[in-house]
């Protein structure tokens, strides 16, 4: 993750779990999303913007290349077309697992990309990135480890 001189992105976001990601994700109107609408947006695609946004937050080297591939972001951007739906979705996988750690960690950045980072003994010790960016099963595998960490069960 970036370490600029930033406002914590958990703090700044909407309310909303969708409005949260569409924020992370540079989507237009992300306040107005409804479910609905933001699922036709994964499965029509994300634009390009979408990953610059998310590598933003976690680095140019953690997005372009291990979630979206380099010459596919380029043939996109220049044809300024959206990517297909599986990178969209792996962008919104990555997304939920990026916005609900940060939620855990209320916003610290430092935390956030520290559990994000290091190997996790209950993930098999693969790190809840590279888990979360393997598949959407991955992706869920990493919330629900935060979900009982919230709930107060030891990790």
């Amino acid at each position: 993750m970036k370490s600029q001189a930033q406002p914590d992105f958990a703090v700044t976001l909407p309310g909303s779990e969708v409005a949260r990601i569409a924020r992370l994700l540079d989507l237009d109107e992300p306040d107005t999303l409804s479910d609905v609408q933001f699922a036709r947006r994964v499965s029509a695609g994300f634009f390009a913007r979408s990953a610059t946004a998310l590598a933003a937050v976690l680095g140019t080297n953690r997005v372009v290349g291990p979630v979206v591939p380099e010459a596919t972001l380029r043939r996109a951007r220049k044809a300024n077309k959206p990517l297909s739906r599986e990178i969209s979705e792996r962008l919104y996988e990555v997304g939920r697992v990026v916005d609900a750690v940060s939620r855990a960690y209320h916003g610290d950045r430092d935390a956030t990309e520290s559990f994000l980072n290091r190997p996790h003994p209950l993930l098999d010790g693969e790190t809840p990135f590279d888990m979360a960016r393997s598949s959407s099963a991955g992706a869920e595998a990493v919330l629900n480890l935060i979900r009982r960490a919230e709930a107060g069960i030891a990790l």
